[in-house]
């Protein structure tokens, strides 16, 4: 699978369309031969929830989603799908409780350095979520996933990994 997700909000909501993805995508497979591009499954899943919108019977979803993935014409994507059925691809962006906050700490690192190496990125993440929960983080107390152009499949850090960032974080501080 080139695409994962992660989503904040109703857990049910949330379940129900990482289901709804996994169908799309599977069936987009069958039809295509080729694992469905990211910014696809972001489009398809934004129009499903914004027919949720419209469908009196229907309440609309109470969740949001950030899918990130590889596709072999764009490289690297990540994109963020709304409840009201917005859906846009970003450099960098958050969900949640505490978004504008940590988008804009986001903004702020992505605009002073805009080339960023593996390492850069992920010690930014984690600077944006201890910056925003005003908290130092333990490796087990996180969890990050990587897609990268040398290995375009969706991997999680070991929490060695993890504690190597955790400590060039601490050591620059």
């Amino acid at each position: 699978v080139s695409t994962q997700s992660t989503g904040t909000g109703m857990v049910a909501d949330s379940d129900m369309q990482v289901q709804r993805a996994r169908y799309e995508a599977a069936e987009f497979k069958y039809q295509f031969g080729y694992d469905m591009p990211p910014d696809m499954i972001s489009k398809r899943l934004a129009d499903i929830g914004q027919s949720y919108t419209q469908i009196a019977h229907m309440r609309p979803l109470g969740c949001c989603m950030i899918l990130i993935g590889w596709d072999q014409e764009k490289g690297a994507q990540l994109y963020r799908v709304d409840p009201a059925g917005f859906f846009c691809g970003f450099r960098a962006c958050s969900a949640g409780s505490k978004q504008t906050e940590s988008n804009n700490y986001l903004e702020k690192k992505i605009k002073k350095n805009s080339m960023m190496s593996e390492t850069e990125v992920i010690q930014t993440a984690i600077a944006a979520l201890s910056h925003v929960l005003a908290t130092d983080f333990k490796p087990s107390e996180i969890e990050i996933g990587v897609v990268t152009e040398k290995q375009p499949t969706f991997r999680k850090l070991t929490e060695a990994e993890i504690d190597e960032h955790l400590n060039a974080l601490a050591e620059r501080d």
